[in-house]
């Protein structure tokens, strides 16, 4: 079964994980929401890490003493925001389910 095109401007790292999700499971209407939004945020945490790898993890602060990048704060926020969405899918932990396997956002049913 070919799997959906992922959202127009999805990132690399977007891209790995919207196909990682569509080849194992049959999304609903609201969980492709939910995808959505996560590839997006994950794109979001890439470009942030590319930011501090190239100007690492601490700035001069007004006082010139060093403190956090901006950035790196952020990143956190993002990297939360993307577990929260890949949270409320609701994904088996097992590679137990058929990609036919449907779950309801707020509903599994019972997985073994």
């Amino acid at each position: 079964m070919k799997i959906p095109a992922p959202p127009p401007g999805t990132g690399a790292a977007g891209r790995r994980m919207w196909r990682s999700i569509q080849v194992a499971y049959q999304l609903s209407v609201t969980e492709d929401a939910l995808l959505r939004q996560a590839v997006r945020t994950a794109d979001h945490v890439a470009e942030l890490d590319v930011v501090l790898a190239a100007e690492g993890l601490l700035v001069a602060g007004r006082d010139g003493l060093p403190r956090p990048h901006p950035a790196l704060v952020e990143v956190r926020q993002q990297r939360l925001l993307v577990a929260r969405l890949l949270s409320a899918l609701r994904l088996p932990a097992e590679e137990s389910s058929a990609r036919s396997q449907h779950r309801g956002v707020y509903g599994l049913g019972t997985v073994s």
